[in-house]
């Protein structure tokens, strides 16, 4: 499968995610606990990878699969990050509202290129670099609202610690995505035993989550496994399944492809959502979200575009062939 194709896949779903999360609230809040909604999407996650691994070591050869446990440990560390990247959150929308925290998290992209330089060794042209810059840049227009609003003095009215911990959560949130790029292509592991680490990991730091969130509330709704499907619709399951598929194209992509494009495909989402809420909701479409999308689009076509087609290079300009003169030399006989 190609990359592109992938990508498109992840814009889908992911735009598609907010607004199915929206449409599963029900008198603008949640009948069910929005905590249980992580943790199984990750058993789906580890579900769907331990079907296909399996389906892998029925044939033959059979797949890569590294078990010792200095290389296994290394998938500890995204749960690590991700748990204290919650947490961040949490305390940063505590300073901040939510429109500042928007703008704020688009610096993942550029440190995302930043890590992805200083820990992968990847270089990027300087066209590269400008397109992300422009990325962050469109993406953040698209979030500014118009200044007549009452809300557009509160972006710069927040405390300190609010903007510190904003760039903290998006300088994690970046790293969390590098560093399991970087475990992903460090060995050559099969795909699906590498999600099978890394998501089982995953769902056992979302349990302790919930087990955390019932010794805070003095089990007043007894333990999380008698309620984990209370509230629960249609909808509600179509999100499960939508994070679950997210999270498996993104590993898809961090084994096959990188981090760049995952941020392409999720800010192109973030757009793409503006855009569908027009149709399904009470949004109305503004200049900012016009420019931001062009702006966006530029920067598509500058980082993915042959640097030739960016540029009009001089033609060269190839030199005429020298005519051959012919040179008739009489010979004489000397008779």
């Amino acid at each position: 499968m190609q990359w592109y194709v992938v990508a498109s896949l992840l814009t889908v779903l992911t735009s598609s995610q907010g607004i199915l999360t929206t449409l599963s609230q029900s008198d603008g809040g949640y009948k069910y606990d929005y905590a249980t909604i992580p943790f199984l999407a990750e058993i789906f996650k580890l579900l769907v990878s331990s079907i296909f691994l399996w389906r892998e070591c029925k044939k033959s050869p059979p797949p890569r699969m590294t078990t010792d446990w200095k290389t296994v440990r290394v998938y500890l560390v995204p749960s690590i990050i991700y748990l204290i990247h919650n947490n961040v959150q949490f305390a940063t929308l505590t300073y901040v509202d939510t429109s500042t925290y928007q703008i704020m998290g688009n610096l993942k992209i550029v440190t995302t290129g930043i890590l992805f330089r200083l820990f992968l060794k990847r270089k990027l042209s300087n066209l590269q670099w400008m397109a992300i810059v422009l990325l962050a840049v469109g993406t953040t227009t698209s979030q500014v609202k118009g200044c007549g609003e009452a809300s557009c003095d509160s972006l710069f009215s927040s405390p300190i610690q609010g903007y510190i911990l904003g760039v903290l959560s998006a300088c994690l949130s970046a790293l969390a995505g590098v560093y399991t790029e970087f475990i992903m292509k460090k060995n050559n592991d099969t795909l699906y035993w590498q999600n099978v680490q890394l998501y089982t990991f995953g769902a056992l730091f979302n349990m302790g989550r919930l087990f955390v969130d019932d010794f805070r509330g003095g089990f007043e709704s007894g333990p999380w496994w008698s309620r984990l499907f209370n509230g629960y619709t249609i909808t509600t399951w179509l999100v499960v399944l939508n994070l679950g598929s997210t999270g498996l194209l993104v590993s898809w992509l961090m084994k096959y492809a990188d981090n760049i494009v995952k941020v392409y495909s999720t800010s192109m989402a973030m757009l793409l959502t503006m855009v569908l809420s027009v149709f399904l909701f009470t949004f109305k479409p503004t200049l900012q979200l016009l420019l931001g999308i062009i702006i966006c689009i530029m920067s598509l076509h500058m980082y993915f575009a042959p640097p030739s087609t960016l540029i009009d290079l001089p033609v060269a300009v190839k030199a005429a062939p020298q005519s051959v003169i012919e040179v008739s030399v009489d010979r004489k006989t000397d008779s």
